[in-house]
């Protein structure tokens, strides 16, 4: 197991994960966005802005500010912030800190204008002397807050770190799967915001269950073209990883990206949509740089594109909807 642990991020994501591991008996330094928020789990033992319900377990969990300490004294960082803030993050950590230590991330989006993934960003960041790995879905922390039955994929190529990762967990509602393709791991986590999009927009344009059971086998085809593209490693794309991680984001409620996309399909223009939004939804941006990375290459990825459309060009989500109709099967 790992007894000394970082992480980096005050969201809802990085609070669930917070929870896991102090519960696991793990030792955390919580790198935090600032004092004021620091200083109020110090007091309350609950990060009163995202998932306020929690209690913390103050025994095993120090809030802080302090990137370097926390780091210092840490085997294994990782990231867990909106893509968009990752760069940022990393310009304030002197590779010295952490070329040596185990990384890991848990990021849903490409890093802005460089269209690589978090782990591939970081690894090239800091020259780190271990792989990184990911600690992706299937998984709403919404539903780890109230205990809920989880799958945590641990994806990395160096099998023996993973599985300390996993050993790590020791709570009984998180259930450890080990994976040894992380790079794969993300693009799903980036393609099926995406795709959580495009069912949101099928819902608030009406479009029934039977439509968007097809739209999303669709779009699961268009997934397995993007992943064999970019890397021909085996995988069962059928693993709670790939296909399981983007039906939860294509079906739930919980969906930041779903909840965006029926906003649009309602006829909410998207920036007011954006502003709507208490939280990020990384499809958004994600769709742009995702777009740029393949806009060049003869993949088929019809729904992707449309969303794409939808989201940058101003195109109309109703006249796109009825293009793709005509490309389902």
């Amino acid at each position: 197991m790992f007894r000394n642990i970082t992480i980096i991020g005050s969201g809802s994501w990085a609070t669930a994960l917070v929870k896991i591991f102090s519960e696991s008996g793990i030792h955390i330094s919580w790198v935090v966005r600032d004092a004021a928020l620091a200083e109020q789990i110090q007091e309350c033992a609950r990060n009163t802005r995202y998932l306020s319900y929690v209690d913390l377990n103050l025994d095993f969990v120090n809030p802080t500010v302090d990137l370097e300490r926390a780091i210092h004294s840490s085997e294994m960082v990782i990231f867990a912030l909106p893509s968009a803030y990752l760069s940022q993050a990393a310009e304030a950590i002197d590779p010295a800190w952490i070329v040596k230590k185990q990384v890991v991330v848990s990021i849903k989006g490409f890093v802005p204008g460089t269209a690589m993934v978090p782990s591939i960003f970081i690894q090239k960041k800091f020259g780190l002397v271990k792989p990184v790995m990911v600690i992706g879905g299937p998984c709403h922390a919404e539903e780890i807050a109230i205990k809920r039955n989880t799958y945590v994929t641990i994806a990395g190529t160096d099998t023996t770190n993973a599985d300390r990762l996993k050993n790590s967990i020791q709570v009984k509602y998180i259930n450890g799967i080990v994976n040894n393709d992380p790079s794969g791991v993300e693009y799903v986590a980036i393609l099926k915001n995406i795709i959580g999009i495009a069912t949101g927009i099928a819902a608030g344009l009406n479009y029934g269950e039977n439509f968007i059971a097809v739209l999303v086998s669709n779009a699961m085809r268009e997934v397995n073209r993007f992943l064999r593209s970019v890397n021909l490693l085996y995988r069962d794309v059928f693993d709670s990883a790939y296909f399981g991680d983007m039906l939860v984001t294509a079906y739930s409620d919980l969906s930041r990206n779903r909840t965006l996309g029926k906003l649009i399909g309602r006829g909410i223009k998207v920036s007011q949509a954006l502003q709507a939004m208490e939280m990020v939804a990384e499809g958004y941006r994600a769709s742009e740089e995702l777009y740029v990375l393949t806009k060049n290459s003869e993949l088929h990825l019809p729904i992707i594109t449309s969303v794409y459309r939808i989201l940058h060009q101003h195109a109309s989500a109703f006249h796109e909807f009825k293009l793709i109709e005509k490309q389902l099967r």
